[in-house]
């Protein structure tokens, strides 16, 4: 059960703090002990603000990993022209800057402790991609539908990226979607052309 107890500005302050600790040291590494210390408070004062330690790190790892999400959809290409750089770049600025983040986040969300969590995040996650795709819609002149499968093919692979740095699987990824994007947009010209 999440707690909203303290200021919340100090709350966000401890839920950063700690999630950066916990992707240095590893969700089984990382006591309440080292957590309390880098915050510069008690166990106690921890304690009060997220009543367990199970709370602090779901919280943590949802509040943070959204962050992480956010600056993501910021560079986002918000035209066809865009897509290009945005395939090129993303995958490998994701691995540099969130690599600890998301093997953090896959160790939090698959453990059975935070299974429940994990799958509330991702609906969130969800919620967002689909907005983010209907948005698109309009600019690409493509399926929402469609353009969701692409977000969601380019987004699992520069996760995949920056947990393994598989480049052949990520190379296999992006020719996918540059193949089907390109197919499906010259469809829709031909379309708008014809009508």
């Amino acid at each position: 059960m999440i707690t909203t107890r303290g200021n919340p500005e100090r709350r966000k302050e401890f839920l950063k703090i700690c999630f950066d600790v916990l992707c240095e040291n590893g969700l089984e590494n990382t006591s309440l002990k080292m957590l309390s210390e880098a915050c510069g408070v008690t166990n106690g004062n921890l304690i009060y603000y997220f009543g367990t330690k199970e709370n602090l790190v779901a919280e943590a790892t949802a509040y943070c990993m959204e962050k992480v999400e956010d600056d993501f959809m910021k560079k986002a290409p918000t035209d066809f022209e865009e897509i290009e750089q945005f395939l090129e770049e993303m995958p490998y600025l994701t691995a540099r800057l969130h690599g600890k983040k998301y093997r953090l986040m896959y160790q939090v969300y698959t453990s059975p402790k935070y299974i429940g969590q994990g799958k509330a995040f991702f609906k969130g996650v969800n919620i967002r991609y689909k907005k983010y795709a209907e948005y698109l819609a309009e600019n690409f002149r493509i399926s929402s539908d469609y353009l969701l499968g692409m977000i969601n093919t380019f987004v699992r692979a520069c996760v995949h990226y920056a947990l393994f740095e598989d480049g052949e699987y990520l190379n296999s990824q992006l020719q996918a979607i540059r193949i089907s994007l390109h197919a499906v947009r010259k469809l829709s010209v031909e379309r708008s052309v014809n009508v």
